[in-house]
């Protein structure tokens, strides 16, 4: 009795935490989401899937989720690729390297409103960074970048791209480092090239960390958005909303608890979807060590 009760005394704590702050909140979202919050404050009536049909008949929801996607684009594509370059440049443990390592992980460290408010400097219209360096090819510059349609949002992916690079950078380290050597020295005793070796062997054996690492960026590309909030607010004319953003300005700014809880459980499904679906894609031949 007590070898079967151990375990589960060991998982307590950690099940604890996610009943109260990951499956109670969600619950509480889904049920959220069936009252109209906009009519009474204390006794909100029963709606049943009519903030559903409210916020699929809004044109600022498909914005934001169409903002979302291109911002994953944008973000995780760059970011995953980055890291996987860095830590292929940085696999040999010396010095140098380990110095290196650090400063590329650095940003993550740095809260992601400090983050915005560095970058605001950055992208400074005429004073900025940005535009100071670009001067010295192109003359006097005075963009500004996060005041466009067309270029606030890559703005912020690279910000995105910047913060999170040097993070991933550790799991593919972690990953390389966990691959033997004896697979790479017969691939090249058999006369690969170090793109063949690259490409054919330890790929494939990064594939398990390759899925943690998209799956990993694809949810921080969602659910970090405090720069949209500091830099931009959503701006200009929604072109920076995203679905997080969305959904605070619904429940914060017009107190329309019912339609942010839908808008919060269609997202966390699509995300889950999408998640299982990533996971399920890359790990088709991964290579496990047993």
């Amino acid at each position: 009795m007590k070898k079967h009760c151990l375990p589960w005394l060991i998982l307590s704590p950690s099940l604890v935490f996610l009943l109260l702050f990951t499956y109670f909140p969600l619950l509480r979202s889904v049920y959220d989401s069936l009252f109209d919050s906009r009519m009474a404050v204390n006794d909100p009536p029963f709606v049943g899937m009519d903030n559903f049909i409210r916020l699929l008949q809004d044109s600022v929801f498909w914005r934001a989720l169409g903002n979302n996607i291109v911002y994953i684009l944008l973000t995780v594509v760059p970011g995953v690729v980055l890291a996987l370059l860095l830590a292929v440049a940085l696999w040999e443990n010396h010095r140098v390297n380990r110095w290196l390592r650090t400063a590329f992980f650095f940003p993550m460290i740095v809260p992601m409103v400090s983050a915005a408010a560095l970058w605001l400097f950055i992208f400074m219209p005429g004073l900025g960074l940005l535009d100071h360096a670009l001067s010295m090819f192109f003359g006097p510059l005075n963009t500004n970048y996060l005041g466009r349609s067309n270029s606030a949002l890559l703005a912020l992916s690279l910000i995105g791209v910047w913060k999170f690079a040097g993070y991933y950078m550790l799991f593919f380290l972690a990953g390389l480092q966990g691959i033997p050597a004896s697979t790479r020295e017969a691939a090249i005793m058999e006369g690969a090239s170090p793109s063949q070796v690259f490409f054919g062997v330890t790929l494939p054996l990064l594939r398990p960390t390759l899925s943690f690492v998209v799956t990993t960026a694809l949810i921080y590309a969602i659910t970090q958005i405090d720069h949209v909030a500091v830099m931009t607010r959503g701006g200009p004319d929604n072109a920076t909303t995203v679905l997080l953003y969305y959904i605070q300005n619904l429940a914060w700014d017009t107190h329309d608890l019912g339609k942010a809880s839908a808008a919060t459980f269609i997202t966390l499904l699509g995300l889950f979807a999408f998640s299982l679906f990533n996971l399920k894609l890359l790990e088709k031949g991964a290579h496990y060590e047993r």
